[in-house]
């Protein structure tokens, strides 16, 4: 088979899908309500995230709120685009797939 148009294997797994589907309408959401909405533990977010932040999908803002450090994500513009496109290639496998059957 050959490589789909658009898919992004950084947006494939399955965690890091999910955090762009959540903040793809936010401008951001805290860390602490991503992981919670999920389903997942704090280390498990926080590598998922450093993946996103170093293919340049999303940013991370940190500030200190009631005394805590809080940690806030954000889609980039780059990050946004990387989704819809990699959305778009999803539809269109589900797309084939059905057609094959």
């Amino acid at each position: 088979m050959s490589a789909i148009p658009g898919y992004d294997a950084v947006l494939n797994a399955p965690v890091r899908l999910q955090v762009c589907a959540l903040l793809i309408e936010a401008e951001e959401v805290e860390f602490a309500r991503i992981r919670e909405a999920i389903g997942i533990s704090e280390s498990v977010l926080s590598k998922h995230a450093a993946q996103l932040d170093a293919a340049g999908y999303v940013r991370l803002r940190k500030a200190s709120m009631g005394g805590r450090q809080r940690t806030w994500l954000g889609l980039t513009t780059a990050g946004k685009q990387a989704f819809r496109t990699h959305v778009a290639a999803l539809t269109r496998l589900a797309v084939m797939a059905e057609a094959a059957e």
